[in-house]
């Protein structure tokens, strides 16, 4: 599935365990807009999807955050809460990660083996 986003803004939809719940995105997919993530924020709207990427670090970030691990079908390979100051190890099958505030993805859904699909504004 030989998907190209580009940097800009969408939606995440999550069909999991609460139902089909619908957030925010932003996408990362540059070097440079991954590379800065979400660094320098106080937080963020929704969710941050890097791609291509397999793994993050939260050096100089000011709050803790969910990161949801996706392989090529866009299935959660893995879901960690990391603090600030963290770096996470690289997950092997992962093709792209999704970063939201600690605590709303298990709200959301999303879980190990769920499927998400992301639209593109």
């Amino acid at each position: 599935m030989g998907r190209r986003w580009s940097d800009g803004r969408g939606k995440l939809v999550v069909r999991g365990t609460a139902g089909a719940v619908a957030v925010p995105l932003e996408f990362a997919t540059s070097y440079r807009a991954r590379t800065k993530g979400l660094l320098g924020r106080d937080g963020i709207d929704g969710a941050m999807l890097l791609s291509p990427a397999s793994s993050v670090h939260t050096f100089r970030m000011r709050f803790p955050i969910d990161v949801a691990y996706l392989n090529r079908k866009l299935e959660v390979v893995a879901v960690h809460t990391m603090k600030p100051g963290r770096l996470g190890l690289p997950r092997i099958r992962s093709r792209h990660v999704l970063e939201a505030e600690a605590g709303v993805m298990a709200e959301w859904g999303v879980g190990v083996g769920v499927r998400v699909t992301l639209e593109t504004e």
